[in-house]
């Protein structure tokens, strides 16, 4: 099992910039596809982005496409989330989550489901405000 501790959410102006970071501990984390998840008041919680092991691998939501970047450093077991250009629609708990499988498949379909990840960080706030 891979712990995760997210960080670096708060409050931020629509049109601002936020940088959320998840660090990873317990098995290797570098061995792993990373994602993030998003829940807001009274939805489901929703895919945002994922990032194969290697890092050679990214995919993300229509929803945040060309304005949140995914990214992670294995020296440092940790993964961020770039967000930019941000919105009221973006407002919502923030969650990183690590594959089941290590050396899991770079598949977007595989990633894009919740049950395929099995360690879950405690969730971040990310409030944008107009």
């Amino acid at each position: 099992q891979v712990q995760l501790v997210e960080s670096g959410g708060g409050l931020v102006q629509a049109g601002g910039s936020l940088r959320l970071s998840c660090a990873a501990s317990g098995r290797t984390a570098s061995w792993y596809t990373m994602g993030w998840f998003r829940q807001a008041p009274g939805k489901e919680r929703e895919f945002v982005a994922a990032i194969s092991w290697s890092g050679s691998s990214t995919n993300y939501a229509d929803s945040v496409k060309g304005r949140f970047t995914i990214y992670r450093d294995n020296a440092k077991n940790t993964v961020y989330l770039q967000m930019n250009s941000l919105k009221p629609e973006d407002t919502a708990v923030y969650y990183c989550a690590a594959d089941r499988r290590a050396y899991g498949p770079s598949n977007i379909d595989y990633w894009r489901e919740r049950a395929n990840f099995g360690s879950w960080g405690q969730g971040i706030q990310v409030i944008v405000f107009s």
